[in-house]
């Protein structure tokens, strides 16, 4: 660039980035046997490019809660996911997950602000 000249403004396209809330109902008096477990999937889903941006419990409802981020849009999250799910280090991992989830709702969600 030549002296007093101003940079030129660089194209910065937004990437698309999908979010997935994760609700499950876990046995009653069973939520700390879960949370006890769950920080070991956290590193696993990094592996393959997953962010956890948030997780809370619902101690009246017996409800844990969580937001799950991945890079492109809801077809990649998928197909990311099903690699994910099929992959040696996932299993590894639900070795010692201890079956406490009744029910689960996992959707795909927007900022509504």
């Amino acid at each position: 660039m030549r002296a007093g000249a101003a940079p030129r403004p660089r194209h910065t396209a937004r990437m698309t980035t999908t979010v997935q809330l994760r609700r499950y109902a876990v046995e009653p008096g069973r939520m700390a046997d879960f949370l006890a477990w769950f920080p070991s999937i956290v590193p696993v889903r990094r592996q393959y490019g997953f962010r956890v941006l948030e997780a809370w419990v619902d101690e009246t409802n017996d409800a844990f809660v969580w937001a799950v981020e991945l890079d492109g849009d809801e077809d990649h999250f998928r197909e990311v996911e099903a690699t994910y799910n099929a992959s040696a280090e996932r299993a590894t991992a639900f070795e010692t997950f201890p079956k406490v989830i009744t029910s689960q709702v996992n959707s795909f969600v927007r900022p509504a602000l």
